[in-house]
């Protein structure tokens, strides 16, 4: 049964052209959908609307057949390709990494969070490490859905490896979907149960950046 339903979802920017068109998709629980295609056919969109981040101009989300919970932690979490994006730069970052609640000793040490770091700003910290914070942030027994936009491309491949081995093992652990976007065909086919090809279920010509 799917946890979470896209059901002809079309989204643009004002009078723009259209980003997404009649865009459908399901995910069922504990599955690894990936997400693949090259840039241009509105992966990241799709994802900030499958968090609740956008509203989609037509069409819906559905998690458990209800809207998204609003004003609460969301059982669908997203990590963003540029870890910046998503951190306060006011913050220190033990503020951020514990906004959304304690993380788990596990977690902090899988990830490689150093207890250093705790007392920096976001602008003090490299890419890769800032991109630690993120996953650590939301790698929550309340997540049930994990979307990766292009999560570890600021890892080395051994850092990368080793991060994506232990969310696949937390995620079998705790019954977590995981919906990766990736231009990365290798990558698609070590992590996915099943792989959706953007192109083939987006309606749309090909814009000239991924938006």
């Amino acid at each position: 049964m799917a946890v979470l339903e896209v059901k002809n979802v079309s989204f643009r920017y004002g009078n723009g052209p259209w980003i997404l068109k009649d865009v459908s998709m399901e995910v069922e629980q504990g599955e690894r959908v990936v997400i693949l295609g090259p840039s241009g056919y509105g992966k990241s969109t799709l994802a900030k609307i499958i968090a609740g981040y956008l509203d989609p101009l037509s069409g819906k989300v559905l998690w458990n057949n209800h809207d998204l919970p609003q004003n609460c932690f969301c059982p669908i979490q997203l990590i963003y390709q540029h870890p910046e994006k998503a951190l306060n730069p006011r913050w220190k970052m033990k503020k951020s990494l514990f906004e959304a609640g304690e993380p788990s000793e596990e977690v902090l040490s899988q990830v490689g969070i150093k207890e250093k770091w705790y007392d920096r700003w976001p602008n003090e910290l490299s890419g890769g490490e800032l991109q630690r914070f993120c996953v650590a942030r939301v790698l929550k027994p309340k997540t049930r859905l994990l979307i990766a936009d292009e999560m570890t491309t600021m890892l080395d491949a051994l850092n990368q490896a080793h991060i994506w081995n232990f969310i696949l093992e937390y995620a079998e652990k705790h019954g977590m979907s995981i919906i990766a976007i990736t231009h990365n065909k290798f990558l698609a086919e070590k992590l996915a149960t099943r792989i959706i090809s953007i192109p083939d279920i987006n309606h749309i010509e090909a814009n000239q950046d991924d938006l």
